[in-house]
């Protein structure tokens, strides 16, 4: 193109500087502009004069294709050019937003030099211009985000803030050094969030594989149920047949040998009539008169002596239902960062008085879960990680109560644990203050467990599983106590249920650190087994031990929801109550080999076959005499009754092995013969009854009906917290301290 200027047009060495459309310049200059096909944001400029142009200059403002923003110019002139300049300003690819400029010399001509420069690096001598104006600075306007000098300031981009390339450049990768760090920051966090997923992810393939497996063995059972039922009802319609067709087949004979009688004397009768009459014949002829008479006067069961009844009831129809509703996958989208505690329970808390806190359970998206059965957990912890006791009330709903009871005052922290995971704002802090009320600030000064709490009774324990024997010249029933809080062998984290062995052996079930803890009857470290997680064969939570005559370890896991059982050595063999268990805390054997268990979440009594088959189960939720509220542990006597401690009621119960209630004795209180929160229990070989008081921190010691006996004297190293409680095959009592980390051996007389 040959631009022909109008007279008006402004011309500079030849070069048309008033570019405009196709139409033509502003001034009537004869020149083509266009945008190149490429471009989103710019103009395609070719200016080309007249060969007797002092110099020219092509100009091409084409941003390139990757570009978000940006110019890139080119400078030829035709070969008579003294000096030919290429202007590249283009973004690199992988910026949101910036210049990157790059000037490049192109051919030369014969009396020219090669040089290469940037915004930073211009050659010695020569200083950055604008592309457009000749001779001009270049800067960098920041809203329009394009190069500019201070011409182009005064013209399209008036009032707009502009600063040095230079500049632009620097605060450029200065941003980017500032992402660069922000997005390596969260690195680690996606390996956590990876670490824990995958967890979760290896959990629920594990879980799913448990529960295919109890789907088998329960419908095995229901087969194998419903194959004996089919051959106890064909063995009774046999049975029932054989009687009917008996009767009916003895009515038959003597029918037919009646029926032969009569037709036989008939016969000769008729015989005798048809004859000649004769005297001879006369004594034959009354013969058959005479057994004619007995045949008709006969007495014969000419009534059906039974009937043909056998009719089959069966109500189907209520099966099918039960069987097409029968199992159900529980499950709930709820996650840990979104869910929420409130109530007065977070607020203010009243020593000795129930205290409440709200769980809400949402799901990721923020919403509210409509469904129960989460895995939660909550514990009231010391600064130095004593535990109160708490029951968690699951409401079906996707909300749940924890009401639990704090016995000193202080500063306390609340742990609340979905699927193991803090939920939002945990852990809570407390504050535990004494009621204003003068009742409630009595003292408790007549039991053994009294002050127990004010003077503080966390001790340094044992380590290693070394006995401490009692130096305290305070005469009490202590032999030795062994444990400090940790996770070592001999230490311990909120022990709870405690049994002892025919074998001279303890064990400890050490619920925090997900394991049991195995000691000789003098105090000496042996053993300890356990893996924390949720797949069979390891321990969530366990709070309940027993010993099984065969030797077999049965150890309740409360947030598994089931028992374990292990081997005398520690190898898991299997589990029972899967799909039917809420929160077993404490767990016996009876005198049959059956397994006992306190559901303390489903407020029920549990009785289980070795092999898992559910023998009964007994009692709910409430105040009655035959119900429970957050039982605890359960013992058996030599009648092979069952001894439950019933922890919010206050009390104790016996029930026989079917469930009836025996026998009721225990109140709210700090008497004698009066709990605040009964524990562990256990029974002598006289059948007394002996009684973990949780609230008042004392042992007390019943008759087999009931009445109060004894205490066991704990007075000179206090318990805290009292939870589970046993008798050693060589008479001795052994308790879990659960709030001073220890479990202690004292002397019982029997």
């Amino acid at each position: 193109l040959h631009p022909i200027p109008s007279p008006g047009c402004r011309l500079q060495k030849g070069v048309c500087l008033d570019t405009a459309t196709r139409s033509g310049c502003r001034k009537g200059c004869v020149c083509k502009s266009a945008p190149s096909p490429s471009c989103r944001r710019g103009v395609s400029v070719s200016l080309v004069p007249p060969l007797a142009a002092e110099r020219v200059v092509c100009v091409s403002l084409v941003p390139p294709v990757a570009a978000e923003r940006g110019v890139s110019v080119s400078l030829v002139p035709p070969l008579a050019a003294e000096r030919v300049v290429s202007v590249s300003l283009v973004p690199p690819l992988a910026a949101e937003r910036g210049v990157s400029v790059l000037m490049e010399t192109g051919q030369p001509s014969p009396d020219s030099s090669s040089e290469e420069c940037t915004v930073l690096e211009a050659p010695l001598g020569k200083r950055l211009t604008c592309p457009i104006h000749t001779n001009k600075t270049v800067l960098y306007c920041s809203r329009c985000e394009v190069c500019v000098c201070e011409e182009c300031l005064l013209e399209e981009h008036t009032d707009h803030t502009a600063v040095p390339i230079s500049e632009a450049l620097e605060t450029h990768r200065n941003g980017l050094q500032e992402r660069l760090v922000a997005a390596q920051n969260r690195l680690p966090q996606i390996s956590e969030a990876l670490i824990s997923v995958r967890e979760i992810l290896h959990q629920l393939t594990n879980q799913r594989a448990s529960i295919e497996e109890d789907i088998h063995v329960s419908f095995e059972e229901l087969h194998k149920t419903l194959d004996i039922r089919k051959s106890v009802l064909l063995m009774e319609l046999e049975v029932t047949y054989g009687l009917k067709q008996k009767v009916l087949q003895s009515q038959l004979e003597t029918l037919l040998h009646g029926q032969e009688g009569i037709i036989y004397t008939c016969t000769q009768t008729e015989e005798a009539l048809n004859g000649e009459a004769c005297t001879a014949n006369l004594q034959a002829e009354r013969g058959l008169g005479e057994r004619l008479g007995e045949l008709a006067s006969q007495g014969l069961p000419f009534q059906p002596e039974e009937n043909d009844q056998l009719d089959l009831l069966m109500e189907t129809e209520g099966l099918r239902r039960s069987i097409h509703n029968m199992g159900t996958i529980v499950t709930t989208s709820a996650v840990a960062s979104q869910s929420e505690a409130s109530g007065s329970g977070l607020e203010q808390c009243i020593v000795g008085l129930p205290a409440c806190v709200t769980i809400t359970t949402r799901d990721k998206a923020g919403g509210p879960c409509r469904s129960g059965n989460a895995i939660l957990s909550a514990e009231v912890c010391t600064p130095d990680g004593s535990v109160a006791d708490g029951e968690l009330l699951d409401h079906k709903n996707g909300t749940y109560d924890f009401i639990y009871t704090v016995n000193k005052e202080g500063e306390f922290s609340l742990a609340v644990r979905l699927y193991d995971q803090h939920i939002k704002g945990s852990p809570y802090r407390l504050r535990v203050t004494r009621s204003t009320d003068p009742e409630g600030a009595k003292r408790r000064g007549k039991s053994p467990g009294s002050g127990s709490k004010k003077k503080g009774s966390r001790r340094t324990g044992s380590a290693l599983g070394t006995p401490r024997r009692r130096e305290n010249p305070i005469e009490d029933d202590l032999i030795f106590r062994i444990g400090t809080k940790g996770r070592n062998k001999g230490e311990f984290t909120n022990l709870q249920g405690v049994a002892a062995s025919s074998t001279g052996r303890i064990l400890i079930a050490d619920s925090n650190n997900q394991c049991v803890q195995i000691f000789s009857n003098e105090g000496e470290f042996k053993s300890r087994f356990g893996v924390r997680g949720r797949s069979p064969g390891q321990l969530q939570r366990p709070t309940g031990v027993a010993v099984h005559p065969n030797g077999d370890i049965i150890i309740a896991d409360y947030d598994n929801k089931w028992v374990s059982i292990f081997s005398s050595e520690g190898k898991y063999k299997a589990k029972l109550g899967s799909g039917r268990l809420m929160g077993p805390k404490g767990v016996s054997v009876d005198k049959n080999g059956h397994v006992i268990v306190v559901d303390n979440k489903a407020c029920t009594v549990f009785i289980f076959q070795p092999t898992g088959k559910l023998v009964t189960k007994f009692g709910s939720r409430g105040n009655g005499d035959k119900q429970f509220a957050g039982p605890h542990f359960a013992a058996v006597n030599n009648s092979n009754e069952i001894i439950v401690t019933d922890f919010h009621n206050h009390s104790v119960k016996v029930f026989t092995p079917e469930g009836e209630l025996l026998l009721k004795f225990g109140s709210n209180g700090e008497g004698n013969g009066q709990f605040n929160a009964p524990t562990g229990v256990a029974v002598d070989i006289n059948g007394n009854i002996i009684v973990a008081d949780w609230g008042n921190s004392r042992i007390q010691v019943f008759d087999g009906s009931g009445s109060f006996l004894s205490y066991i004297n704990t007075s000179a190293d206090p318990l805290y917290g009292p939870q589970g409680l046993a008798l050693t095959s060589d008479g001795h009592v052994v308790v879990a301290d659960s709030g001073n980390h220890c479990f202690k051996v004292y002397r019982y007389l029997q």
